[in-house]
């Protein structure tokens, strides 16, 4: 049996899988907020439960925002105070008497959908969330590429490059501060939130995503020129990813991939900022939607 566990700052939910990757079971509780061992024992709770529901010792994966330093052992989630900076897989093995796994979400999200039979032929998948915010990962042959201390796949974290200052107007581009301490990055363009920041700034008024897109498909001038602007947006920062890394298939997931026009308009944008010999990969969106996480998280085991 292969559990995957989904662990965000606000719910932790656990889903059992078959070998075929199939859901079994799942359940989903809030994720301790005041303190590291309520936090443990939710996770070894939940573990329990599922262990007593199909008597077997299943296999532990984790996915969560943010990494586990492999250098260190040290966990670097932010977004869960009481976890961050902990040796969190070092202490849930202990407590559970075996081998414990993480990723970052976006990593497992990634490799969920590279398991997917229809994406099994392509050896490169890289999968990006465009959601609260954006993130992504890299699948190899069926393996999540984690990089040297666990990092690879932060790609919310690149920077706008100078065409992207050029499109949003020089100095007049707005600038937005990240949660990693920095500034410019893409976390706070490509994102839900982003698009919605980047609507208020560059027209002047508040609308969410939702009635952006809304005002796009009734073809109100505003919404068109917005979106045209962020559809480039796209292909400047999703071209430096490209260039990159050269995947064979793109996976979007998040709220923003369900704005069909992006598979639409984006491939068209992509061509002028590749190398002239670059083929634009397959986008498509994703198939398991809010199960990616939890089954890329169970996953973890099926590629050694």
């Amino acid at each position: 049996m292969y559990y995957g566990l989904d662990v965000g700052g606000t719910k932790i939910e656990l889903a059992a899988f078959n070998r075929q990757l199939q859901k079994l079971y799942s359940e989903r509780i809030p994720t301790p907020q005041t303190d590291y061992q309520d936090w443990l024992v939710a996770i070894t709770d939940l573990v329990a439960r599922a262990d007593s529901r199909f008597h077997t010792r299943g296999n532990v994966g984790l996915g969560i925002p943010g990494f586990v330093n492999q250098q260190t052992g040290i966990a670097e989630i932010t977004n869960i105070r009481v976890a961050d900076g902990r040796p969190i897989l070092q202490d849930l093995s202990v407590r559970l008497g075996r081998e414990v796994r993480a990723e970052n979400d976006a990593n497992c999200f990634a490799l969920s959908e590279a398991w997917n039979e229809e994406n099994r032929q392509y050896p490169v998948t890289l999968g990006l969330i465009l959601g609260t915010g954006f993130g992504g990962g890299l699948v190899i042959n069926g393996k999540i590429h984690s990089g040297q201390n666990g990092m690879a796949g932060e790609l919310g974290h690149l920077q706008l490059n100078y065409h992207a200052l050029k499109l949003l107007g020089w100095d007049k581009a707005p600038i937005y501060p990240c949660g990693c301490g920095n500034s410019a990055c893409l976390d706070t363009y490509l994102s839900g939130r982003g698009f919605e920041m980047l609507y208020r700034d560059l027209k002047g008024r508040p609308l969410t995503a939702k009635q952006i897109i809304e005002n796009f498909y009734a073809g109100e001038l505003s919404a068109v020129d917005f979106v045209s602007v962020f559809i480039e947006l796209c292909a400047i920062s999703i071209g430096n990813i490209i260039t990159a890394f050269d995947p064979h298939v793109i996976v979007f997931g998040g709220g923003l991939s369900n704005f069909d026009y992006l598979y639409e308009a984006l491939p068209k944008a992509l061509p002028a900022h590749l190398m002239r010999s670059a083929n634009v990969p397959l986008i498509k969106k994703a198939k398991y939607g809010d199960s990616g996480g939890v089954r890329g998280a169970a996953a973890l085991f099926l590629t050694d």
